[in-house]
């Protein structure tokens, strides 16, 4: 095994224990991504060629001065018996939503291709002071708008480790792309409809999305302000529970973050599942579309692969002693898709129009005759196709005229999907559950090309999730097997405010009752190259 293969946990207990130095750790991420990772993300990618259809592209920009920097300092700690912290000379890779500063920040757009963040946004700053070295920023879709990557400005476009061909999911899907392929262990996203989750589940890694507030989302760059949780991907459930630890909590520079005590998430992990009720809910089983034209809504099943991963995952839990309860109602998680495509579509059009050409980013270089002018070709020429649909969705759903008829109807429906979920948590009801088990996705990673485009179809892909953002509660994805095809399938833990800790050692518990299934061996095919 490579340094780079081994678990956060493992490389920050090495490098404490000087068994091995961060520098070394750091060499050996450094290798994996020039042998896996192919050329960075670019404006002017040229033509894709086949050898870029066999990378996966998951790096934006590898900043390897600065990261040796950071892997010098800390071998330097160790030397002088300082301590370098939980994470100590575990690289990290971030999502290129936060800022870190002197580096680009883009948010994987070209109206943003030329700033360089004046500062280092809250949850990476906590990582790098509690000993990570971050080793790059890696692609997404633009402004977080899609759930494939394939929307943004920056191509080659990120490609699932375990095929290719396919993609690794999004928003987040470039760091989940370059978790599952050995680049880096850790990786910081953002989850606003499943953005963390979904590309999880598609490249077989751990993904959580928090309570909203319980991570700072200072330095991050907003897409829905109401909605977005940044938070972990990792290789495993103890490497997200170590990487959570290190950036939860309170921060004097976010308003919306919340003053709660952060729990132990590492302590809690190993105490087992026994006299937990764990809830599968039959609205987690099927998909429903609704009619543009009548409304109705059209209900297929999921495939039948995912939902006996999802019931084997019920049954392993059972041995080890937890309560399974069946049919649990969530009627409003259909409601998910709709309300989301309002709400976020708002508050991302909100968010666009502080990118105007005059204060950071990328201004018009054409001649113009006034600022009207100028703000229009700036736009114009800076936002790729998804932020245009949504400043157009956005303007149009909140107009006085029709604000009534859907965002402030999508406002209630959010709370209606909040109350399922208060019902099915309360401690005096009739459930009383620790968590709800559900699929995270309804399919593995479907190919390029398939679904890009199609912007209503690719919203679906997250239908799954978007509950838990809309109600604000903690979920987590783990691996719960492969499909016929061999792509990793997805399941999920959703569980009540603040309860990361829960779903995180059911997470663990899982682990531990699958470790010893063959799929559990199977490593991506770019690692095997």
């Amino acid at each position: 095994m490579e340094l780079c293969d081994l678990s956060a946990y493992e490389m920050s207990r090495m490098v404490r224990q000087r068994e091995v130095s961060a520098t070394e750790i750091l060499h050996s991420c450094l290798e994996r991504i020039a042998r896996v990772d192919g050329r960075p993300g670019s404006l002017t990618p040229g033509e894709i060629t086949e050898e870029d259809r066999q990378r996966v592209h998951a790096f934006l920009n590898v900043t390897g001065e600065r990261a040796l920097q950071q892997a010098q300092a800390i071998d330097q700690k160790i030397a002088t018996g300082e301590d370098p912290g939980p994470l100590a000379g575990v690289p990290v890779a971030v999502k290129d939503l936060f800022c870190v500063k002197d580096t680009l920040t883009t948010a994987a757009s070209r109206i943003l291709s030329n700033f360089r963040a004046p500062y280092t946004a809250t949850p990476v700053a906590r990582m790098e002071a509690a000993g990570a070295v971050t080793i790059g920023k890696v692609n997404l879709d633009e402004f977080a708008y899609g759930s494939s990557n394939e929307s943004s400005a920056y191509q080659p476009a990120p490609r699932n480790p375990w095929d290719t061909s396919r993609v690794p999911g999004g928003s987040s899907g470039g760091g989940a792309a370059a978790v599952a392929a050995g680049e880096a262990p850790l990786s910081i996203g953002t989850d606003t409809s499943g953005s963390i989750r979904q590309p999880a589940a598609f490249c077989g890694v751990v993904g959580l999305k928090p309570t909203y507030g319980r991570v700072s989302r200072y330095g991050l760059i907003a897409f829905a302000s109401s909605i977005d949780s940044p938070g972990p991907i990792a290789r495993d459930v103890t490497d997200t529970a170590l990487m959570l630890q290190t950036i939860a909590g309170v921060d004097p520079a976010d308003a919306t973050s919340a003053a709660v005590p952060v729990d132990d998430y590492l302590a809690a992990l190993e105490q087992g599942v026994k006299g937990m009720r764990i809830g599968l809910s039959p609205d987690y089983f099927r998909i429903t579309f609704f009619d543009p034209e009548t409304g109705e809504a059209d209900q297929q099943p999921l495939p039948a692969e995912i939902e006996i991963a999802v019931r084997r995952a019920a049954e392993v839990l059972r041995g080890m002693g937890a309560e399974i309860i069946e049919d649990i109602p969530m009627p409003n998680t259909v409601y998910g898709i709709p309300a989301y495509f309002v709400v976020s579509r708002v508050e991302a059009a909100s968010n666009l129009h502080r990118y105007d050409g005059v204060k950071y980013g990328v201004r018009t270089s054409e001649p113009v005759h006034d600022l009207r002018q100028m703000y229009r070709k700036s736009r114009g020429q800076g936002f790729g196709r998804q932020p245009k649909l949504r400043i157009l969705m956005g303007m149009y759903v909140s107009a006085a005229q029709y604000s009534e008829q859907y965002y402030n109807r999508a406002l209630k429906v959010r709370t209606l999907i909040r109350r399922d979920f208060d019902a099915v948590f309360d401690r005096t009801g009739q459930y009383r559950l620790d968590a709800l088990l559900t699929p995270t996705t309804p399919t593995t990673a479907f190919p390029m090309g398939a679904v890009y485009g199609n912007s209503v179809l690719m919203q679906y892909a997250d239908q799954l999730t978007v509950a838990a953002n809309h109600a604000g509660v903690p979920a987590v994805s783990v691996p719960g097997g492969l499909d016929e095809q061999s792509l990793p399938i997805g399941i999920q833990f959703i569980g009540s405010d603040y309860s990361e800790a829960k779903i995180l050692r059911i997470g663990r518990s899982y682990e531990l009752g699958t470790q010893d299934e063959p799929w559990r061996g199977i490593k991506p095919s770019a690692v095997c190259v």
